[in-house]
This record gives structure tokens, sequence and C-alpha cells, in this order.
């Protein structure tokens, strides 16, 4: 199966919108490829400029050794899931899978036996009779995909078809579209605004913002390590801390906490620069008791995430100062079980191999706390 390779993609719609800003990309042969960011970020409509639903406005789109710019979507061999399954209502399961072998003028008794063997495959066999509206969301999500692959295309494109499903159903599609792709070996682009379905069904991923990437790599490289404090703020479950401090030439100077800065990243620093230290919320140690070198805050809002809750702090300095901008928020998540009183006193500790330091001009990233720690 051919991958896919963008150069120089824009597209600006009327009013000098630009929805895809000179993107480049290369999607390899076979891999499963997820496109995240916020509405709006223009990964919508970079999917239809590869299914040829939208015309570039310039750059080049090839699909294995084919440039398929120019061409209209029928001649692209590409298969489309769209968030709203777009199937036919009037016509049956059978009648759905087999449309795509219809318009390519297969005969009548050949794509009705494909649309069998691929309903089959799917859990669809009892179902083939029946009209869109007689089926549940998750039915319908599988009749959209058995249509794709009756059609034997070389790309899958998926416009968040996993958003109209309740939150068991979305789970079992993903675990479904995972071993479905990875059986068929084919290569798939995958849209979604929902992180937790990027990092669990992509081999890579790309975070976008404005018509740009802004990260792109492996799932945990991106959640380890992001690049700036968009994909920081972005990617997670819950929201990285971005701590503002200063750099003092050889830490950083955070909420009264002093980070270790390492030396690779220090010589990119200038003393008395504006710094963000992030850490996320679950790699915080916490402690009821005071403890050295720890952040200290008072409980301002308890949420509970089920296994765990998500506590924010008002915290001030190591020694109990908060900022002259007042109590800064700090959030840590806490085992399930534990109980605490709003306006208690709690203590968090940053372990140094999961702390990053970020510049305050531009939110790049400029290293980890220390040098030796694995992504």
């Amino acid at each position: 199966m051919p991958g896919i390779v963008l150069r120089s993609l824009s597209k600006v719609f009327p009013g000098g919108i630009r929805a895809v800003d000179e993107l480049d990309l290369a999607i390899s042969d076979g891999e499963f490829f997820a496109l995240l960011g916020p509405s709006g970020c223009g990964k919508t409509t970079l999917l239809r400029m590869i299914a040829g639903l939208e015309p570039a406005t310039g750059g080049t789109i090839h699909i294995g050794e084919r440039d398929v710019t120019a061409l209209p979507p029928g001649r692209r061999d590409v298969a489309m899931v769209f968030q709203d399954y777009a199937l036919f209502p009037n016509m049956t399961v059978a009648d759905n899978v087999a449309y795509p072998l219809r318009i390519k003028k297969v005969p009548k008794a050949e794509r009705y036996a494909a649309a069998a063997e691929t309903g089959e495959s799917l859990g669809l066999g009892e179902l083939m009779e029946r009209r869109p509206g007689q089926l549940s969301g998750g039915q319908q999500q599988r009749v959209a995909v058995a249509r794709a692959i009756a059609a034997r295309p070389t790309v899958f494109l998926f416009d968040e078809p996993l958003s109209n499903l309740d939150a068991r159903l979305r789970l079992e599609a993903r675990t479904f579209l995972k071993r479905l792709q990875r059986e068929l070996g084919v290569t798939t682009v995958f849209v979604t605004h929902d992180q937790a379905e990027a990092i669990a069904l992509a081999d890579r991923m790309a975070v976008m913002e404005r018509g740009r990437i802004r990260q792109l790599g492996r799932p945990r490289e991106v959640f380890l390590r992001p690049a700036n404090t968009f994909v920081a703020n972005f990617i997670g479950s819950t929201p990285m801390n971005l701590l503002h401090g200063r750099f003092d030439g050889s830490a950083a100077e955070v909420v009264g906490f002093r980070v270790p800065v390492p030396s690779s990243a220090a010589a990119r620093l200038r003393a008395g620069e504006e710094v963000i230290f992030g850490i996320r919320p679950e790699y915080l140690h916490w402690s009821t008791a005071p403890a050295a070198d720890a952040i200290r805050g008072r409980v301002a809002v308890v949420e509970g995430l089920g296994v765990s809750a998500l506590v924010t702090l008002e915290a001030g300095g190591a020694d109990g100062t908060a900022s002259a901008a007042g109590p800064i928020a700090v959030r840590v998540t806490v085992p399930e079980g534990r109980e605490f009183e709003i306006g208690s006193e709690l203590w968090v500790t940053p372990p140094p191999d999961r702390s990053l330091i970020y510049r305050a001009d531009d939110g790049e990233l400029v290293g980890d706390t220390t040098p030796a720690r694995r992504p």
C-alpha cells in the first residue's frame, strides 16, 4: 500500500483565511497516522484535500508514486469515513456497502458477494437487509467502515468517526479500528480533536494549530516531551502545569522552588530570562506533611476522575509566601479514596526526571531538567 507525501500544501479560503499553511508531511506505507488539534486548526480541511473534496491553493499531494493533486476524488483510490457516516437512508446495509463497487461498475453478483464477505467479517452478517435508521450508532459506524473496506482502497481517511458515539461505544470502536487497520495494513489518516483517541490509535501523530504542524512524532514522545507550550497544554487527560519563573544562571526559580536546569539547556538561556516550568499533575509527588524542596499550597478545588482525583492547589513558595501576582494554581492527581478538605495544606515535589523547561517568549522547549531522562 502506498504512503502519502504532502509538499508545501496550502489552502486559502476567500477573505484570506489560511486553513492549511504550506504544510510538509510524509506518511509511511501502512501507517496509522492521526491529525490532532482543536476545532478550526485545519485538520479536516487537510483530510478533505487528500481526498480530493477540497482543491489545494498551492503545493502537491502524492499517494504512492502518483501526483493526485489535480485528480478528482474517484481517481485517487481513497475511501473516506465521515463524522456522520453519510449512509444512504433509503438503502439496505448491503446496498450501502456495495455502493462504491457499483460506482466502479463491478458486476452486481460480484459486488454483493464482496459486500456480504466484508459485512460478515465486521459482524454485520445478520444486519445486511436492515436500513441505517434501524441500526445503533455503533452499527452504523461499522457499516461506514465496511463500505470503505469493500472499495479496497489504497488509503483510508477517517474524519472524527467516533465523535457521535457514547463513551462505551467509542472505546469499543477504537479497539475495533486499531485491530482492523493492523489486519488490513492500509495507510490510514485519522482526524480527531480527542487526544486520547490519537494516543491510543496512532503509530505517529501531528498536532496542528492554525494550519501548521506544531509537533510530529510517536504518541508517547509527544506526551512525554511536548515541543512547545501549545502542545503541552493540548496533550494529556489533565492539563500540564505550566508555571512561570526566572532562570538565575543555574536553576529556574518557580513559585519559590528551584528547578535544576541541565547544562545543555542552560547554555541556551540568559541569566534573568523568564522561563516556563512544565510538569504533569500525574507526575507530582505529594505529601500532607512538610517536605524538603517542595511547593506548598492550599487545596482550592477537588475534582473526581473515577480512579483518581484532580486537586488544584493555590500555591506559594517553599516558605509559604505567594507570588506578587497572588496565588498560583498547581494541579496534582491523587489516588481514589484520598479526601482533602478545602483549605488544607499539601506539599508537592516535581520529580526532576519528569520536568520540562520552556522559553517564556516563544513557548518552545529548552530542555528536560535532567539530560539523561529517557523519553
